[in-house]
């Protein structure tokens, strides 16, 4: 996008002025570029209106966001599952930022806050809200999918009830890495992981590499994790050195891969590992995972995968006695993942291998897009000061 279409940003008052039909500026236009995904399967990037807060709301200055591979899906697929792009709708869900307005009633947090969001909005009437599983809310409002914009804009609304302060020593860019922080502490919170017993991490993308690092916080040794790609494994290694490492072989069948990484963890049905975390969501991967887990164990997976499976083994799966669990987000993570930070049980700086400028947001997308260019996580930042 050609940086004339970008104007500066000096100040935003506190008080702008809005039409109460649109509920956006009205007398004066702030530069708000938003990347936006299409019906078409296009990417562009457009100047979005500058919400203002209603009650119980903040506007939010977006300093950090995460790009998804989610945000690659939409973009070149139109749809994950029953979510599908049907207009056009701002990208993204990891993000961090400093608030600039709160709207009526909010007291939780004020201007000047720096805070990371939750992008899941849910009813809080269903069953499942007030049964504590608010993950699985039907009535989810998730920002980044349609209808809901998300946050590779800079200027962001959202409730004040779905942003988490940030202590002094978490930064923006970490602040970003909260939300993939969360899918997998949700993922650990329905297994077990003990000190000195194994696990294994299938995948080592962004949220395997995750696991991986707080599998190896929570004692869990030895540790294996798995890829088709060379170097990424390389990655994963320098990230966690007391991990092995193991390349699929694609070439052979899912119980021989499986016999291979079992020999990593030692000869017996006792040193196999008692927990896997299958972080691909790729129907071969659960498949080998089924065949490397300790029976009785617990195959927690994490990745997201196609609308049906049809080659689980499911009578391997039932003889063993094998937890096959499943994920949908999170619930209650964002205080102990800001915990984890703040009290350096993790560090998961490395994992930033790419930042750019929110007005080379769609650079940054593509990039992401292409595996081989060996980005881990890439973020969109927004470094401009706004008073």
């Amino acid at each position: 996008m050609a940086p004339d279409l970008i104007e500066a940003v000096e100040t935003l008052p506190d008080a702008c002025q809005f039409t109460a039909e649109k509920n956006v500026s009205s007398s004066t236009r702030y530069s708000n570029p938003s990347l936006q995904v299409t019906a078409s399967h296009t990417i562009e990037l457009v100047e979005a209106p500058i919400d203002k807060p209603g009650p119980g709301d903040v506007l939010i200055h977006i300093k950090a966001t995460g790009i998804c591979g989610s945000d690659v899906h939409f973009w070149k697929k139109g749809a994950i599952g029953k979510l599908k792009v049907e207009g056009n709708c701002i990208l993204g869900h990891e993000a961090a930022g400093l608030v600039l307005q709160v709207g009526q009633g909010v007291t939780t947090v004020r201007k000047g806050d720096r805070v990371a969001i939750e992008p899941q909005v849910p009813c809080g009437r269903c069953f499942s809200c007030t049964s504590g599983r608010t993950n699985l809310c039907p009535q989810v409002r998730f920002i980044g999918v349609y209808p809901y914009h998300g946050s590779l804009q800079r200027f962001k609304v959202h409730p004040a009830g779905y942003v988490h302060k940030l202590p002094e020593n978490v930064s923006y860019a970490q602040g970003a890495l909260l939300e993939p922080l969360s899918v997998v502490l949700h993922g650990l919170s329905r297994v077990k992981l003990s000190i000195g017993r194994g696990a294994m991490i299938c995948g080592a993308g962004p949220i395997g590499l995750i696991a991986l690092a707080a599998a190896r916080a929570s004692g869990a040794h030895p540790l294996v994790i798995t890829d088709l790609e060379p170097k990424r494994l390389a990655f994963a290694k320098e990230f966690v050195p007391s991990c092995q490492v193991y390349q699929v072989d694609t070439t052979l069948h899912e119980e021989s891969n499986a016999a291979a990484i079992r020999a990593l963890f030692g000869p017996t049905e006792y040193e196999a590992p008692a927990t896997v975390l299958e972080c691909t969501g790729v129907e071969s991967s659960v498949v080998t995972a089924a065949h490397v887990v300790r029976t009785g164990g617990d195959l927690m997976v994490i990745g997201v995968g196609k609308d049906i499976m049809n080659n689980l083994p499911f009578m391997k799966i039932s003889l063993s006695e094998i937890n096959l669990k499943f994920i949908n987000r999170y619930t209650d993570t964002w205080p102990a993942a800001i915990s984890a930070f703040s009290g350096e049980i993790l560090n998961l700086d490395k994992l930033i291998t790419h930042t750019f400028p929110l007005e080379n947001a769609m650079d940054a997308l593509k990039l992401c897009s292409d595996v081989t260019q060996g980005s881990i996580k890439i973020q969109v930042v927004d470094e401009r000061d706004i008073d």
